[in-house]
């Protein structure tokens, strides 16, 4: 084994020990720094077959990575309830694609090779640092553990009949020298992924799979489905197959493996893996709470680690959105990342436990958008560059967020500009990338987007045919974001920038209908579309009017200030009401006519959606309103319906820590209801004892005293040894390290935290 890899090894393995140790009170590890099989750490808590199976749309993927690393693989299946697989892994290069190349090993007649075998398979185990399978009709045993930019299979045939190893570019080239296979395969139309692969045997004979005959002697094939066989005769075991893979070309392939794993020995590399894991997860230690629910803290924290991932190799990059590599000046470059879902609770999750990272982040933002010419900041930032999806440009949120806690990894004004293009000269219609236009126009002139009234034809050039205007759901998000950028305004001392952006974030009342209290589309000539059902009109996916949410959802979609929102509700009575009744309000249908024409509104408690991001900070609204007992009730009671150690344990589309690191903050009793203010709301803890490691040798502790499935509610609060009586705190008070007190309770203290809400944005400006 490498010496500097067994080094870092030991030391991984010593840390992690200690991490074990006080997070899970257990007895002290071997000398050489291992710890005992039957003693649990926080990776053994995590559980990748959870949401599995999906309750409508798409489900989780047991994906085998490290945090945040290039290289991430899942089974490729067509479903988890079937029985086949599709070949082995390579690297998936999207969050939910499919693999980039693909491994076939094989037994048998050579008749029977296939660019890309389907398995029957048996005993499968995934870990996020391990995955193991019996492929039984073939009587070929798999194991695999990842690196960050490299991998390594150890592949037993069990008969002796002949071995053959077929790798596969979906698009593109591959070659044999020996050994060695290399390659590429198109992700697009101008990004490539590059393979370095080698086997710790040399085969027989090496040939080119086409038209079902492989022709021997010939080293190289290009094209749709372009396979390499590799023939080891009867007489191999056990063979070993490591990889490399890069997105700048071969032979950076080959040096990242090279600098990674030293052997052909899944055991070694499995090690250093989990002790990865370790390490990250490690960074929040939790006790109380049952095995369960250990299970869904963990295995949600490690869904927050799946995106986006780090592109660097070796101090250079390749990035798409300008075709070209470049060199990362000593800072790591991330893409990946679907920032619509992942700037309410991932962004800010991370802002905690990784402060440097989520400055690269950031950082990795305003070089996307050098880079695309436009100076616009990205909304969906992904190995292929920015696709531009939903709505919104919610990354002028996870600067002003980053900013307002303290993180200066980045340039603010750089930022602010970027943002300030990409709402201003970007159009605001969803899923495009087009300049603005007559829409953006009418926006900037009335405040809102108008919408179509029934049967009226679409006349706005690159509104598409399938999202639609979703005229409300951009009018609340714009206005948050603009808000968002009056706070960086704000900071920059850009007085008349941060009025003007200030008096647009309240926008949002354009489309309140005083009469019904909801948000309600209005057509260009500022009447509101009638007449109107907020639960099932805006046809498929509500697109007409909202976004995968009924008006329901978006009647609460104003993060940046609840205060006004109560205040145009009628007061805190009626606000509480109105949220009581979401929850109550049946669906009035059977579920499948429900769920025909609204299929991400998933997980519901009423109106209410737990499977959709825009409805993650709604169970905390009742502490704007002076009843925060009902947060308290709420978070509890959704936590145990809809996240469960199961393979149906996720309610709805889980897109890359978007909705897992709301488990991970409700579990552990707070929630950033207000990315860009730099406050948390207190919910309900699950655990008694929870310590983040906030770095620096900062602590954040929250002891929730008694806190069981029965003591969910707040009886009384300290922070930092004072008493505290309102149901939210201030980032400042924990940055440097603190404690949060809860003493919890079987009933509600009603009277607890009712008096100062959370804070909302400031008046408007005149």
């Amino acid at each position: 084994m490498n010496k500097n890899i067994k080094t870092n090894m030991l030391a991984r393995l010593g840390k992690v020990c200690l991490v074990a140790a006080s997070v899970f009170m257990l007895p002290s590890c071997a000398q050489d720094g291992s710890i005992p099989a039957n003693q649990k750490t926080p990776v053994d808590y995590v559980n990748p077959y959870m949401g599995n199976i999906s309750h409508l749309l798409v489900p989780t993927y047991p994906t085998v990575h490290l945090p945040n690393s290039m290289l991430r693989v899942y089974p490729e299946r067509a479903d988890f309830t079937g029985d086949r697989l599709s070949g082995l892994p390579i690297i998936v290069t999207s969050h939910r694609g499919s693999s980039a190349f693909n491994l076939s090993p094989y037994q048998g007649d050579e008749s029977g090779l296939q660019p890309v075998i389907n398995y029957s398979y048996d005993h499968e185990k995934i870990l996020p640092y391990r995955y193991q399978v019996y492929l039984d009709d073939n009587d070929i045993d798999v194991d695999f553990a990842p690196s960050h930019q490299s991998a390594v299979y150890t592949i037993t045939f069990e008969k002796n009949i002949p071995a053959y190893l077929v790798f596969n570019s979906r698009n593109g080239q591959l070659k044999t020298d020996g050994n060695v296979v290399s390659g590429y395969q198109y992700v697009d139309k101008k990004t490539k992924v590059y393979l370095y692969a080698e086997t710790n045997k040399k085969p027989e004979k090496t040939g080119v799979l086409a038209d079902g005959t492989v022709n021997y002697g010939e080293n190289t094939v290009e094209g749709k489905d372009a396979a390499v066989v590799l023939a080891f005769g009867n007489d191999v075991k056990n063979l070993g197959v490591r990889y490399g893979i890069s997105f700048i070309d071969e032979e950076q392939a080959k040096n990242n493996l090279e600098r990674e794993i030293a052997a052909y020995d899944v055991d070694v590399v499995a090690k250093i893996a989990r002790n990865d894991w370790n390490d990250a997860l490690g960074k929040i230690q939790i006790k109380g709470g049952s095995e369960d629910e250990k299970i869904v803290f963990y295995t949600s924290l490690y869904r927050c680690y799946e995106r986006p991932v780090k592109l660097s190799e070796d101090g250079r990059y390749y990035s798409a959105f300008d075709g070209k590599i470049h060199e990362d000046g000593g800072r790591a470059f991330y893409t990946d990342d679907w920032i619509w879902d992942t700037y309410r609770a991932t962004h800010p999750l991370r802002i905690l436990i990784d402060e440097e990272k989520e400055n690269n982040i950031i950082n990795s933002y305003l070089l996307m958008a050098e880079q695309m010419g436009t100076n616009w900041m990205p909304t969906f930032p992904e190995v292929t560059g920015d696709s531009r999806r939903m709505n919104s440009n919610h990354a002028v949120a996870t600067v002003i967020d980053a900013y307002r806690k303290g993180l200066r990894g980045f340039e603010l004004e750089k930022a602010y500009i970027a943002a300030k293009k990409g709402i201003e000269e970007k159009t605001l219609i969803p899923w495009s990338g087009a300049p603005a236009g007559w829409l953006d126009d009418f926006y900037k002139a009335h405040g809102y987007i108008p919408a179509l009234k029934p049967g009226e034809a679409e006349t706005v050039p690159n509104v598409s045919v399938w999202e639609k205007r979703q005229p409300v759901a951009v009018t609340l998000g714009t206005a948050y974001d603009e808000w968002c950028l009056a706070q960086i305004a704000q900071e920059l001392g850009k007085t008349d920038d941060a009025n003007h952006y200030m008096r647009s974030a309240y926008n949002y009342r354009n489309l309140f209908n005083p009469v019904t209290k909801f948000f309600h589309p209005k057509d260009k000539d500022g009447n509101f579309i009638e007449p109107l059902d907020y639960r099932y009109d805006g046809g498929l996916g509500a697109r007409d009017y909202y976004d995968e949410n009924n008006g329901y959802i978006y009647r609460w979609d104003v993060q940046h200030n609840i205060a006004d929102l109560i205040s145009l509700m009628g007061g805190n009575d009626a606000f509480v009401s109105a949220l009581d009744s979401m929850f109550n309000t049946p669906l009035g249908m059977s579920k499948w006519q429900f769920y025909s024409f609204l299929p991400d509104h998933t997980g519901n408690v009423g109106m209410f959606s737990m499977a959709n991001e825009p409805s993650l900070h709604i169970p905390y609204l009742y502490n704007y309103a002076g009843q925060p007992w009902k947060t308290q009730k709420r978070i509890r009671t959704l936590l145990n319906q809809w996240f469960r150690n199961d393979l149906m344990g996720v309610p709805g589309d889980e897109d890359g820590g978007g909705m897992s690191a709301f488990v991970v903050f409700s579990q552990m009793g707070f929630y950033p209801v207000t990315p860009g203010s730099p406050t948390y709301n207190i919910g309900s803890p699950v655990f008694t004892d929870v310590k983040i490691d906030m770095g620096g040798g900062n602590t954040f502790e929250i002891k929730a005293n008694n806190a069981s499935d029965e003591n969910k509610y707040v009886q009384s609060a300290k922070l930092n040894g004072v008493t505290l009586n309102q149901p939210w705190f201030n980032h400042s008070d924990i940055v440097n390290g603190g404690l949060l007190e809860l003493e919890m309770g079987p009933k509600a203290n009603k009277e607890w935290g009712t008096s100062t809400p959370p804070p909302s944005a400031e008046p408007m400006p005149k």
